[in-house]
């Protein structure tokens, strides 16, 4: 197919913490040297922030070093944490609050402020734009551009116009070939393209198998005298059983609202275990419901996060390109934070290609090298320090237990500043930890009370998730009879219930049990990648613009 192309120095991949962090930092250094420097961003959401969902209380560390002067330029963080909560929930209607020093101090929020992620990287977007950065929101990046040697080469825009059968309509528009001599994955999360590359240069070989969560999230409008701004309030326990682990959360943050989450680790057992549904009963809890009770749910969302922390890293860069923020797991699950991290990430990746292509900086190549340089430049960060010193947080709870593994982490970070002569390693795999059916318990959940609790449906209604009708279904299936024959038999399809926003149903038809994907709910939380027992699903990009509109996450 002929394809027009456009020639850059630099081409990044996603529009978040990360990737705007890589831009900014870019320019600077190619400023600071008087050199002239073509970097672009492709983002597939419709705006900067279209796709962003974080908690999310925002450490400003990297922040502080990108753009010292934010306050003066504006930067949307305005609520100071002001105090932090932590309970656990024993029942689904008590819980005992944790005095501090029972508590790893890198739950600690002192100098933190709760933002809204979405606004932050709008933010971020407008600084990289005034320092020379073209940014294409609605342009998801499709595949790969891979040179002869097969370094990589950029990447190609997605194409526009294709019907469900993949022929072109009248309004069909080739993508475009974006070709850089450094391309930047900063997808998030289990990015597809970040997914490939790892698979191709074998960058995981030495690393644990990744570990994820699925995270939810909404907004509440509540009554002026329930709020308190600032307050930050962290839960473990109910409504999760002893053999699931995550946790909630509830920030306090301006204009009287509250954003309050569930996060369910993926390494699950219980096949009829609904992370929508235990989010749903969270709420009901009297130290959650006391907030929300009179209130209005304004926004909901889900996404999948990167927890396996420092031992599952892979390797970051390869011939030709780099891989950042969540795309390659940088988050400090510790602290329950990753933009600080993400974001470091990104302007080490800056540095590293700023000593290859600005002249005067060192290694001055055009590309296509496997830039090493960005290794050196990452151990000897504070991000490498971070992230080893927790290295032993997830696998703790994943080995010992929510207050075992509690209990460990507090004595590490406490007492030891994480420097413990041990390595916990989990070298199982999320989607592989599910039993089946039949040897599980039935989780009945109540009907939603459409007060605290809602159904899935309604929910994404608040995502103002919008797909093209008339296109290839994004939700890629590598055999389409595995879902009745083997996931429907053993698992009773778990997708059903994993998936946060209704993709997946069974039907029942007269000729038999027929699986359903609802596409167009699809609100690109990639669980489904992640968590499908028969490792079947691919999720791949859906034409440009689509997916959810996340107004200020």
């Amino acid at each position: 197919m002929e394809r027009e192309s456009m020639e850059f120095d630099v081409v990044i991949v996603g529009a978040g913490p990360a990737g705007l962090s890589t831009a900014c930092r870019l320019m600077q250094l190619a400023q600071e040297k008087q050199q002239e420097l073509m970097v672009c961003v492709v983002e597939k959401g419709s705006e900067v922030g279209a796709h962003i969902l974080s908690g999310a209380v925002f450490e400003p560390r990297s922040l502080n070093e990108l753009f010292p002067d934010w306050q003066e330029r504006n930067a949307p963080l305005t609520t100071k944490v002001t105090g932090d909560d932590i309970y656990l929930l024993n029942s689904e209607s008590s819980g005992i609050k944790l005095p501090n020093f029972s508590v790893p101090k890198t739950m600690h929020n002192d100098g933190n402020y709760i933002v809204s992620m979405g606004n932050v990287c709008r933010w971020l977007a407008e600084q990289a734009e005034q320092l020379g950065v073209e940014i294409f929101p609605g342009f998801p990046a499709q595949s790969v551009i891979y040179n002869d040697d097969g370094s990589v080469g950029g990447i190609i825009t997605g194409d526009m116009g294709l019907d469900a059968e993949g022929k072109e309509k009248d309004s069909f528009m080739p993508g475009m070939e974006l070709r850089a001599k450094y391309t930047v994955f900063a997808e998030g999360c289990r990015g597809h393209l970040g997914k490939e590359l790892i698979e191709k240069f074998s960058l995981d070989k030495h690393s644990s198998p990744q570990h994820y969560g699925l995270g939810f999230k909404e907004i509440w409008d509540i009554a002026p005298e329930k709020h308190q701004e600032g307050l930050v309030v962290h839960t473990a326990g109910w409504p999760l059983d002893k053999d699931t682990t995550g946790g909630g959360y509830l920030y306090h943050a301006e204009n009287n609202q509250v954003f309050v989450g569930l996060i369910v680790d993926l390494n699950y057992s219980n096949p009829h275990l609904s992370p929508f549904d235990e989010f749903q009963r969270y709420k009901h809890h009297p130290k959650i419901s006391q907030y929300l009770e009179g209130g209005k749910r304004v926004s909901y969302g889900a996404r999948a996060m990167a927890k396996g922390g420092f031992n599952s890293l892979p390797k970051m860069t390869m011939p030709g390109a780099l891989l950042v923020g969540c795309d390659a797991g940088t988050i400090n699950f510790a602290k329950i934070k990753g933009n600080h991290t993400a974001m470091k990430s990104g302007m080490l990746a800056a540095e590293a290609i700023a000593q290859a292509l600005i002249a005067g900086e060192g290694i001055a190549e055009e590309g296509k090298q496997d830039l090493t340089n960005f290794t050196q430049l990452y151990k000897d960060s504070w991000l490498y320090e971070e992230l080893y010193n927790t290295r032993n947080f997830g696998p703790a709870m994943h080995k010992f237990g929510t207050l075992l593994g509690g209990a460990y982490n507090t004595l590490d970070q406490n007492f030891f500043g994480g420097k413990l002569p041990f390595n916990f390693k989990d070298d199982s795999l999320d989607y592989a930890q599910l039993k089946p059916a039949a040897d599980m318990p039935v989780i009945n959940y109540a009907k939603p009370d459409n007060k605290l609790s809602f159904d899935k449906l309604s929910s994404v209604f608040l995502s103002n998730t919008n797909h093209e009708e008339e296109q290839p279904c994004h939700l890629k299936l590598k055999d389409a009879d595995i879902p009745i024959q083997v996931n429907l038999t053993k698992y009773n399809e778990p997708a059903q219930l994993y998936c946060p926003a209704g993709v997946y149903e069974v039907e029942k038809t007269e000729e038999g049990n027929k699986f359903v994907i609802n596409a167009q709910n699809c609100i690109h939380c990639k669980t489904c990648d992640i968590k499908d027992p028969s490792q079947n699903i691919t999720w791949v990009t859906p034409e440009g613009t689509g997916g959810p509109n996340y107004p200020n996450m």
